[in-house]
Parts: structure tokens; sequence; C-alpha cells
């Protein structure tokens, strides 16, 4: 049996869900889980004991942030980690201010793992941390028996800024052995350009503080034995044993979370190159019908996503009409999906099937993609002379048929799942569908209904419909103008973050 793991997962996607669980029991560990999807169904879990929670960003009656303070409600230090398909840096930096302590990309789930495993140990580290503070009227003893365990590096100093002990840590992070500090200044463990920095400067520290004051962890710089200077994380407090009064600081090395910042920072550029790449292959403009009336447009992100749309010259003089969204962001997705975008175009010149094209599109990618990555899509086969289309939807949120008063006539859902996830998977065409004077086709991507505002609300299937019916007598591109403006003015200040993409026929 593996190490024993209690997750409550806040999801409301069956497939999202079964994949987290997957993972986790890859990674060995001994898993119990539950999966609630409301505010009502959290509160009932949260009676019950968690090691950590995984919540998705936007769920249809429920977001991560509100769940988040339902957890901090509870005065339990439970790990909470977001994994999310359409969240932006802004919002995961809000996120992460509000007291999440990481989040994920569902396209991008390689970190998961080491992030679990890093936060339990952390968790574990900080209930250390929480038995010392409460053990300050214990003896020395006491405190050396925590201290010796916790996996900070703990040092113990008196007035003049000799070490009075050091826990086994300590050489992991200095590569001192405890012994050998022992008597010597405890500012040896830091540059002397730090000593007196405003920020976690041990001398400014000393001279500074008094019985009962503590500093909060700052940012600050330790050196190794040999002279390597390297990021820490230092909290310092004051202690009193026995009428003495001595300091303690616990260090913590940051080398890897700074290396992750810069990744990040370098990340920007890897989107401008993949922002580029997505608008080259975009189609220039939309085919031409007598009585049809076609537009296709998107509008990206600032994190460069994977959304795809194009009009694709088939077989039998039909045109196909694609709406995809590859997972995750980056010049990953960015590549795939002009990757998607060329077998299609290949397949579509010979082929007249809609169903047959993503068949043997999927077998290719499923070989491409790798366990992490899958392609939601959407392919309309239109014939424009007989104003008659056939679809194929794999994994894709649904396309609607509208009558002319501008009502649902016809809810397109999906008909399998997404490509890339199942070489073997067939796909199949559905019947034709004949589009009527007044009717409107629409395919879109999931941005516009997920789109938030500064309330954390979603803007909503609903709101979508409506505004196509509130816009129906307008041109096809206007309809998509006014969509994308609707979910500007819902969202207010908040990022984008997701890429809105969306195609429409009018039948004029």
């Amino acid at each position: 049996m593996g190490q024993p793991l209690r997750v409550l997962l806040i999801e409301d996607s069956d497939f999202d869900a079964t994949l987290l669980v997957r993972m986790l029991g890859k990674g060995g560990y001994d898993l119990k889980y539950e999966r609630v999807e409301t505010a009502q169904q959290l509160e009932t879990a949260l009676q019950g004991e968690w090691d950590l929670v995984i919540a998705d960003y936007n769920l249809p009656q429920f977001s991560a942030p509100e769940a988040l303070e339902m957890v901090k409600k509870t005065g339990r230090d439970i790990p909470f980690v977001i994994v999310s398909g359409a969240i932006g840096e802004t919002t995961a930096v809000a996120a992460m201010k509000a007291g999440a302590h990481d989040y994920l990309m569902k396209g991008n789930l390689a970190r998961l793992l080491p992030v679990i495993d890093r936060e339990l140990r952390e968790a574990q580290n900080r209930e250390g941390k929480r038995q010392t503070k409460e053990a300050l009227l214990e003896s020395e003893s006491r405190y050396r028996l925590l201290w010796e365990t916790a996996t900070d590096a703990v040092i113990l100093f008196d007035r003049e800024g000799r070490i009075t002990f050091a826990n086994p840590a300590v050489e992991e992070l200095f590569d001192y052995k405890p012994s050998e500090l022992i008597g010597k200044e405890v500012f040896l463990l830091q540059p002397a350009t730090q000593h007196w920095a405003q920020q976690g400067g041990l001398k400014r520290y000393l001279k500074s503080s008094a019985p009962g004051r503590s500093w909060r962890a700052r940012e600050t710089l330790g050196l190794k034995k040999d002279g390597t200077e390297f990021p820490v994380e230092a909290a310092f407090s004051n202690i009193q044993i026995d009428q003495t009064v001595s300091f303690v600081v616990f260090f913590r090395d940051i080398t890897e979370r700074k290396r992750a910042e810069k990744e990040l920072q370098q990340n920007q550029e890897q989107f401008r190159v993949a922002r580029e790449i997505q608008q080259h292959l975009f189609p220039k403009s939309a085919p031409i019908f007598a009585g049809l009336d076609i537009a296709g447009r998107t509008f990206p992100a600032d994190a460069t996503g994977g959304d795809y749309f194009d009009f694709l010259p088939m077989a039998e003089n039909c045109v196909g009409l694609v709406v995809g969204d590859v997972t995750g962001h980056g010049v990953g997705p960015a590549l795939l999906m002009a990757e998607t975008r060329a077998y299609l175009r290949v397949l579509a010149r010979t082929k007249s099937d809609a169903g047959i094209i993503l068949s043997e599109a999927n077998r290719v990618l499923a070989e491409d993609l790798g366990s992490e990555r899958f392609v939601t899509l959407f392919l309309a086969r239109l014939n424009a002379k007989l104003h008659r289309l056939a679809y194929v939807n794999a994994g894709h949120i649904p396309a609607y048929v509208f009558d002319p008063s501008g009502e649902v006539a016809l809810t397109l859902k999906r008909t399998g799942i997404p490509l890339g996830l199942r070489e073997e998977t067939a796909y199949h065409e559905s019947a034709e569908i004949d589009l009527a004077p007044g009717q409107i086709f629409l395919a879109l991507t999931d941005g516009f209904e997920e789109a938030v505002n500064a309330e954390e609300e979603m803007f909503g299937v609903e709101r979508v419909l409506e505004v196509i019916k509130e816009n129906r007598t307008r041109s096809a591109n206007e309809i998509i103008q006014a969509l994308y403006d609707a979910v500007q003015r819902f969202s207010g200040s908040s990022p984008q973050l997701d890429d809105l993409t969306a195609v429409i026929i009018k039948v004029v």
C-alpha cells in the first residue's frame, strides 16, 4: 500500500476528475477521495478529514475562490491546489494571494505530483511550526525535540548573535554540521551585504527586535559553507526560555521557487511567439456563397491558448467549418493547433465525410499528443448549394441552430470524445440538417461562456444564446462582434482568461 491520501475534488467534469484520480493513483498514493460540485456539497464534505483539496476554478454554480474561503473558515491547514483549463496569470496570482497554495493548467499536469508532494510536506512542516509556537512556555528540550524533525533549517541564537542550537536540516541548506555552528555568529549564514538589509537582514533584526516581537517570512540570501549564495526565506521570532530571551530563525531554501518565477517570465516570450503562429494560421476571409452569410473570428487572450477555426475546401464542392480548442497555453498548444489544421486540410481535399476525416486525423494526433493533451473539435460539412450541413462533435461544447425568431431549434451536442485520447476511436457524421432562410448556425469555443466578472460570475450559455437572439437581424460578422462586446461589458476590468472564437452561418 502507498502513502494514504485523502483528497477532496471540487470538479464538475467526470472526465477531468477521472484523469486527476488516475494520475494520483500512478503517483503511488493509497487514495481516498470525494468529488463535489456545489457549496452545499463542499460544506458537508468538510465535516470529514482531508489531506488535500484540488479545485477547478470555474464550475456552473461554484468557483475556486468561494471554495477556498469555505476551507479557510474551517480553521484547518489543508493544502488547496487549483487545476483549471481557463485561468490567466493575473487571476492565478490573486488566488495565490488569497491563500491557494499552487495552480496548474488542465492541459499541462506534469507538475501535479511534484506539487502535491511539496504541499503535503510543507503542510506537515507548518504543523510542526504551529506546534512549536504552542509550546512557547515549555522547556528548551521540548523546543529542540520539535526542531530536530523540522524540514526547515532552525537556528537558535542569543542577543550577541551566538548560535546555541542548530537542527539537522541546517546541514542540507548550508553544508555546516550542526556541531560546527554552536558558538559561532549566526551572521556567517548570510553574505555581508545582507546583514543590514531592509528585508531579512540578521543584524538588522537582532538590533531592532524586542521581546515578544516576530517578523513574518521574508526573502533574503543565504551563504553556504563554500561561499555559495542562494535565495532563502527567513522567518524570525523571539523566544523566552527560563527568563532568558533568545532568538530563533527558520530558513527555507527557495531556489526552486525563484527558478519557477524566472520560467514564468520566460513563458511570456513563448506566448508572444505562439500568438504569432496562431494569427498566421487563421483564415483571412470567409467563403462567399449565394444565400449564405458566413463569418469567423477569434479574439485572443493575453495568455496564448489553442483556439482554432478554419474553412476547409472539401471534396464534392463542400466546405468544412471547423472550431477547435487544444488544451493548454503557450507554444506547445499553438504548434499542435497548426499540426491539427494541416492534417484536416490535407484530408479534406480527398474526403467529404466529416467522420472519416476526424477518424484519420485522430489516429495521427493520438501518436503525437501524448497522454496530457487533446483537441476538442467541431467539424461541419456544409453543402453550400443545397444549404445542408452534417457534423461531428469531438468532445467540443455544443453548436446551435437558431430559428428565424432567435430561439434554439437544434443543439448539436458531442458525438464523440476529443481527438488524441484513443487511437482506435471512430467518428461518424450526423444526418444532414437543412438550413432554412432566417436560420443561424453558431459554433464557438468555451471562452465566451466561461468569461468571468469581478464577482467571479461566469457569462454562461444563456447569455450567449440571448445575444444571438437579440442581434439575429444583423450580419454574421456583426453578430460575432456583438457577442464579443457583450462579454467585454460583462467582464469589466477582469482579465480575459481564454481566447474567444466563433463561426456563424446566416441563411439569407
